[in-house]
This record gives C-alpha cells, structure tokens and sequence, in this order.
C-alpha cells in the first residue's frame, strides 16, 4: 500500500506538452444553464445559488490573474577552468597530486567527467537543480509572496510575469518554519492583489487557485474551503485552509482567492498517496503569511513567542479525571525549567484554556496561539486547576531555534561579507550535542563564492584547510589570508564531506 504523504508542491523543471480533445454534445431542447457573477453569488443565499448553477470566475481572473507569477528558481554551478601544476589542465588528470590527503575527494567529486583519468567511465556531471512554483505580487513597486520551499537552496530567481516580462527576483527572506518567502523584483506600477480576511471564510464556499502546475503558468482551478484551522503534522504554527482545489506540483506559492477577488491563502501543500492531486489541498491563511512577510522585511527574521510547555491532547477520560464536564484546552504534560512558564507557576496537570480570552479549544491550538504574541509581552492564560480555573500572568519568551527563520538580511555580528559570502553563527550547546561535534559555526545563509561551492544554510564549517574553525573571528581570519582556493569541511545531514570553494 502507498504511504501517505503530505506533499510541498514546488516541482522539477521539464519540458511537456499536453494535448487535450474533448466534445460538447447538446440538444436544443435542454435549457442553457444559467451562469451568474460572483458578485451575485456572494450575495445569494444559498438555496438560489444552488439553483442558478456554478459561479463564473472569468471577471476574478482578468482582474487579479496578471499579479500572479511564475517563479523559477535554480541553483546554478560556476564553470571553472582547472589547472594543474606548471600550465593548463588538460582534461587528462586530476588537478592534484595523488600524495595530497584531499586527491581522493577529488577524484570522487571530479572523475567522472569525460576525458578525466580515475573516473568511473565518463558520466556526466549533475545537472544545476532548478524548481517551478508561483507567487503573486501584494504591492506594485515589486514585493511578491510565495512559499519558502520554492525557493529553498536556490541562487538564481526569475519571476516571470503573464505579459511575458521576466526579473530577477532576490529573496528578501525566506521562514521555513511558516514556509513563506518573501522576493524583491526592479520593477514598478505592478498589477496586485487585494488581500482578504480568511477569519471571515466559511466551510463550503467557493475558492479558486491560480498558479502553474506541472508548468503551465496561470492555471486556473476551483473548489471549496473543505475546513479551516487544520493542524498537520509537523506544522506547529500554522492552522492552514483544507480545501478541494485541485492543486499539484508547480502550484505552491500561489494564491488562493476568494469569490470577492481576495487572496485569503497561500497554496502550500497536498496530501496524497501518488504525488498528484487526490481532494486534499492546503493552503496558508494569508493573514499569517503577512505577519511573517512583515518580519522578513523590517527586521530580516520572524519573532515568535515561547511558553517553554509540552501539551497533549484531552479526551474525555481525562477530562472526567480532572473534573471537567468536556475535554477541552491543551493538558500541560511537562513544563520547562527556568522557562516563561515554569517562572510563571505553570504545572504538569494544567488545562490552558484560553490565551488571552482566544479559546484553546484543543492542544494544536496553543503553539499558533503563543507563537503569534511578541516576545516579552504578558499574557493571560485561563488554566484549569485543581478542578476549578484560574488566571495565570505569563511573560511569552522567545522562541529562538535559529532554523525558524533565514533571511536575506542577517544579523551584522553574524554577517560576512566579502571573498566567502556566508553568514554564520556559533553552534549552541544543544546544536553541538546534537550533531555530535564539539565546535564549528552554523551557515545561516549562504552567496557567492559558497553558493556556488554548494554551501547551503544549515551546513556546519568545521575546518578551513584542515584547520578547525571555532568563531565567527577566526573564520574571517582563515578567508582573508587564504589563496584562491580552499577545502572547507562541512557537516550536513549526519555527514562530513570536505567542499572546495573558489575565491578567485
């Protein structure tokens, strides 16, 4: 049996052609249907809209589909001349000598390209990974929103607009943890979108989608909001749109439009058993996506508010335990020592109930909930105590896992500019344990010269030519003195792989 999955839906680039044949066949006895605006519909009560047939989109579409784009993103290799000791590399040995402790990476990382001696037959290099996805523009001097998995890993941008002209885009910020991105493009009297209020959306109303699945840019689908407030796994902070809209790869980062032409969400993902679209779409209520929009642009990174608490969920057992006449709230099951809560007298046993009076109405509420108030803010939590309930005065702390958010805009005592182009920060204690290493600086984001090497955030540099890296200082001391090329050694995924980088 095919396993589940929940899918982010950026998709790889390919070339394809469709071909589609269909007949109308009619009969001049059968009433033509009637087909009424959306302005109309939204207006009709429901009894006459489910009379008069299906709303008609086409007025949405040529009004806000020219602010929706096709995004391209790739990250792509530099071609470097290599040479050999006294002259031109040839093509006909490795650019090292097979005494050098790194001649064997080398001839992993480079034998297989034609003409090179130790490789494995010749095979062709790996192509530059490139991605398709959509966003649309939200102001007319060039700010364009779309989902952070589009852009993730990528070095070049391109927006391509319906009139055909095509930007590069820089990413302003991009937060994973939201997956919302932010992009820039030159440009200005823009066509945009008007954003909506999706806490005004209902279950069962009509919603339309524009964006370029498998690569056929301004693809325009429908449906209905299918539920809201949808928890996923592994998607603390973010109570996504369930809609029906047929949504496949290529698709996310685009926006989904309510019948008065407002964007209320973004498209994000799908939950399938194939790949493709099966009923099960989700998109981020644009509301969230605009707090984090608004961080990514003013400060360079997303602030979130930490309550320092472990929750699980009530069923009615343990509601009758706790003396509760319904299951309701989140159950504290551990509470963090020395944390906002813990200093806040928070116990395991607690039921939050509410924050500050919004209803906790079951556990996946509360990460959203807390994650939205400021750092440093008071809160009110109504708890469940001892069979009674009580309020309990919070100082929200903050939420600082720096694999929250990456930026364009970096920190300035992490910013490093100039011959290597990363920004990077010192491993907490808690990083170092958990990628079992005792030093080495955390890439916050990477350009240049380390882009193009196949840096990526989130790698950890532990050596520079051998020689151990342990701070931010050192390692701008080891690049300024460095020649035109160096081996970084890097941690990714478990794993230490030496790197050459080109500072030429």
């Amino acid at each position: 049996m095919n396993a589940k999955t929940l899918s982010r839906s950026a998709v790889a680039v390919a070339v394809a052609a469709a071909l589609s044949a269909g007949y109308v066949a009619g009969h001049r006895d059968v009433p033509a249907p009637q087909i009424i605006s959306p302005a109309q519909a939204a207006m009709m009560p429901a009894e006459a809209a489910a009379k008069t047939g299906i709303p008609d989109f086409s007025g949405l579409v040529e009004t806000y589909g020219p602010a929706v784009v096709n995004i391209s993103a790739k990250h792509v290799v530099k071609q470097t001349a290599m040479r050999s000791n006294g002259g031109n590399f040839n093509g006909n040995q490795l650019p090292i000598d097979p005494s050098d402790p790194l001649y064997q990476f080398y001839k992993r990382f480079f034998g297989g390209m034609p003409g090179m001696q130790g490789g494995d037959g010749g095979d062709a290099p790996d192509q530059p990974s490139a991605s398709l996805g959509s966003g649309f523009i939200i102001s007319n001097d060039g700010y364009i929103l779309t989902n952070a998995h589009v852009v993730d890993g990528a070095n070049v941008v391109t927006v391509k607009l319906t009139d055909k002209r095509e930007f590069k885009a820089k990413v302003v910020g991009a937060d994973k943890q939201s997956d919302v991105a932010v992009l820039k493009i030159d440009a200005s009297n823009l066509p945009t979108v008007k954003i909506g209020d999706p806490r005004q959306s209902k279950v069962g109303q009509w919603v339309v989608a524009i964006g370029s699945p498998y690569g056929f840019d301004n693809t325009v689908t429908s449906g209905i909001i299918s539920a809201k407030s949808r928890s996923l796994p592994n998607e603390n902070y973010t109570p996504f749109i369930q809609t029906d809209v047929p949504v496949n790869p290529g698709n996310s980062g685009g926006p989904l439009f309510n019948l008065q032409g407002e964007v209320i969400g973004i498209n994000s993902m799908i939950y399938s058993q194939t790949g493709g679209f099966q009923g099960l779409s989700f998109a981020i209520p644009i509301n969230e996506a605009i707090k984090v929009k608004d961080d990514l642009v003013k400060t360079g990174h997303v602030s979130r508010g930490r309550l320092g608490v472990a929750v699980q969920g009530m069923n009615q057992t343990l509601a009758d335990s706790f003396g509760m006449q319904k299951p309701q709230g989140a159950l504290v099951s551990s509470v963090d020592p020395g944390g906002p809560a813990a200093k806040a007298g928070l116990q395991p046993g607690d039921v939050i109930l509410s924050v500050n009076g919004d209803a906790v109405n079951d556990s996946s509420d509360l990460p959203a909930q807390i994650a939205g108030i400021a750092p440093g803010s008071s809160a009110t939590l109504k708890v469940w105590r001892d069979k009674a309930s009580k309020d309990v005065k919070v100082t929200i702390g903050s939420f600082s896992d720096a694999k929250v958010a990456s930026a364009g805009k970096a920190d300035q005592q992490t910013q490093l500019q100039g011959r290597l182009g990363v920004a990077v920060r010192p491993l907490t204690p808690e990083e170092k344990s958990g990628a079992s290493v005792s030093h080495g600086l955390l890439v916050q984001q990477s350009g240049g010269a380390a882009a193009t090497a196949g840096i990526q955030p989130g790698d950890v540099i532990l050596a520079v030519n051998g020689r151990p890296v342990t701070n931010v200082d050192q390692l701008k001391q080891m690049i300024s003195s460095a020649g035109n090329s160096i081996a970084l050694l890097i941690q990714r995924d478990n794993a230490q792989i030496f790197v050459p980088v080109d500072l030429g």
